[in-house]
This record gives structure tokens, C-alpha cells and sequence, in this order.
């Protein structure tokens, strides 16, 4: 098993990042918060999980150490696997799925495209005894860096296609957000907003 990943960044994406490995480019999927926090040519250290499939071998790059617990965790309830998983950290940060879960709050755990109420009512059914209490720093780290003003908007379109939405209503959500936020927001938090706006439309 690969525990993490330590290196310099040479390419962060919308959800991709590419970090030198003692010469060899090692790619991870990262939630829009985590991609957002690095910077090209810094070393950095992405807590990692492998996901093999017969097809493929996927690696998944997380911020801290419980990011990538609660990703795993997710994996154990029927139906959910690595993509949806992330999805659900790319909405909510850890202490928000933990909160939402002990709250049984199904119109949160919605919001994340891909889960329906059905879904929603498996995930606190069966996570109710999986993610403990919110730890008060869950998914801090992932969302501490913020961006100068335009670059966010590309990175939540992206983030927005990534996640199941068309390329049509990713405009209409970042147009809608534009006027909303500080040119200094961080992707998480604009990215949240957008996501609100579309659940709304």
C-alpha cells in the first residue's frame, strides 16, 4: 500500500496533481479543496490511497491523514465506490459527512451529484457507527489555501464537469457565484456555493 506521497508539485489541476517522486511524475485524484492548496514547484507530502481495479490502478491524494480515512470509510457502504467517494469529500469536508451523518441530515449528503435519497439514507445507515463525532479539524488543512481571484473560476468548472455536471450548467453556476464571493475565496468554498446554486435550479 502507498501511505502518502512526498515531492515537488509539478502539475495541480481542478482534481489532479502531479508530484515528482525522485524523478518519476506520480498523478493523484484530489478533491477541488486539496488541489487547490498546492503550488507548482513546492514540496509537498499527499497522504494516498491505491485503488486497483482489473482495468486500472488509480491513485487518490488527500490532504491529511483523515481526509483520506473518511475516503476509505466511505468505500465501506454498499454501492459507494472510490469516484462517488471523493465526490462526497469534494462537497463536504470530513467533519461536515460526520455531522451530516450523526444529524441524519439526507438533504445535505443530496447535494453531492450522484446521490440520490435513497442513497443518502444507505450512507447514514451505514456510516452511523463508521465516522465518529466531528473532530473540530477535519478537512481545515484541505481548505486553508486560498487562491488569487480568477484562478478559482477554472478550477471549480472543472471540478463541476468532474463531478457529473454539464459543461452548460458549470457556466451558469460560476456566473452565479461570480458576484457572491471575494476575489481571494478559496476553491472549497466557491465551489460549495456552486453547488448550492445548482441544487437550487
Amino acid at each position: 500500500m502507498i501511505a502518502f506521497v512526498r515531492g515537488p508539485v509539478v502539475h495541480a489541476g481542478a482534481t489532479t496533481a502531479v508530484l515528482d517522486v525522485a524523478g518519476v511524475g506520480y498523478e493523484l485524484q484530489c478533491t477541488p479543496s486539496t488541489a487547490a492548496g498546492l503550488r507548482i514547484g513546492h514540496e509537498t507530502t499527499l497522504h494516498a490511497t491505491l485503488v486497483v481495479r482489473e482495468d486500472s490502478m488509480t491513485l487518490f491524494g488527500f490532504a491529511d491523514a483523515d481526509e483520506r480515512a473518511v475516503f476509505e470509510t466511505l468505500q465501506t457502504v454498499t454501492g459507494v465506490g472510490p469516484r462517488l467517494a471523493l465526490a462526497l469529500l469534494s462537497v463536504h469536508s470530513p467533519d461536515a459527512l460526520r455531522r451530516a451523518v450523526a444529524a441524519e441530515d439526507v438533504t445535505a449528503l443530496t447535494k453531492v451529484p450522484g446521490v440520490g435519497r435513497k442513497g443518502a439514507q444507505r450512507l447514514v445507515l451505514e456510516l452511523k457507527d463508521k465516522l465518529g463525532l466531528p473532530t473540530g479539524a477535519g478537512g481545515a488543512a484541505a481548505a486553508a489555501a486560498p487562491t488569487s481571484g480568477p484562478a478559482w473560476q477554472p478550477q471549480v468548472h472543472s471540478a463541476l464537469v468532474g463531478l457529473g455536471w454539464s459543461a452548460k450548467e458549470a457556466d451558469a453556476a460560476v456566473a452565479a457565484v461570480a458576484e457572491q464571493v471575494e476575489p481571494d475565496a478559496d476553491v472549497a468554498t466557491v465551489l460549495r456555493l456552486a453547488l448550492r446554486s445548482l441544487d437550487r435550479a
